[in-house]
């Protein structure tokens, strides 16, 4: 599935820049775009803190303007703590995740905004794209550094854009038949423990027996332990007949 593009505007410091890629590296973007960085590009700074996302830097374009950077992008995204007064639709990175994987998957290309370090994006950065992505954080601390919102961001779109994994076979919830088994060897030794000791109440009991084991939904090695406490148990009552 195509990446979205990060672009990092008028970002200030070389370290931050690593940090950011190493960030879009944890998350398999690879898609880092400058416009206009203050310190120039390439930067030495920002390899060390990349921590092995050489590969991001090494791909990194440098660009003059906002436009440029969002030249190919059909749906494009700004973070920013503050929605502005601006008729957008404000939208948090999990909901942004989603909107750029049913993007991707029609072969549109996405674009997401990040603003420099101290003043973050102005109104002008923001006029060009279509969406505002928030994140919901304290009122009264909201700021995210650089590479935390790339990060936030990243990490979301590779959970949207990851297949579901199916859980291992021990995590299977059982066929009902091997829950029905169980049941029946519960009673079987309940039976020959001497615990439904009251004929008239042994209906009623072994059906909320039932209800109690069918209503969590065990998985295969759980319903396999319950049935293996149950033959200790029933061996060591036999043992001391």
């Amino acid at each position: 599935m195509t990446s979205p593009a990060m672009i990092l505007v008028r970002p200030q410091l070389g370290m931050n820049i690593g940090m950011a890629a190493r960030a879009m590296g944890n998350f398999a973007l690879s898609d880092l775009r400058l416009v206009s960085p203050r310190d120039g590009w390439p930067n030495p700074d920002a390899g060390p803190p990349a921590s092995g996302a050489d590969h991001v830097l090494e791909a990194a374009t440098v660009h003059e303007s906002v436009a440029d950077a969002l030249h190919d992008c059909e749906l494009t995204f700004a973070t920013t703590v503050r929605p502005r007064d601006m008729p957008k639709p404000v939208v948090t990175p999990k909901e942004a995740a989603l909107m750029i994987r049913e993007a991707a998957a029609k072969g549109m290309r996405s674009g997401i905004l990040f603003g420099p370090e101290r003043s973050g994006l102005t109104a002008d950065d923001l006029a060009p794209v279509s969406t505002i992505i928030t994140c919901p954080v304290n009122p009264g601390f909201g700021s995210l550094n650089l590479a935390q919102a790339v990060l936030l961001t990243g990490y979301e779109w590779f959970q949207a854009a990851a297949p579901e994994r199916a859980p291992p076979p021990e995590h299977m919830p059982a066929p009902h038949g091997e829950v029905a088994g169980l049941i029946e060897h519960l009673n079987a030794a309940l039976e020959e423990a001497g615990y439904f000791h009251i004929p008239d109440r042994t209906p009623a009991t072994q059906r909320m027996l039932a209800q109690m084991l069918t209503r969590p939904g065990f998985s295969m090695e759980e319903v396999r332990t319950l049935r293996g406490i149950i033959r200790a148990l029933a061996e060591v009552r036999r043992r001391r007949i």
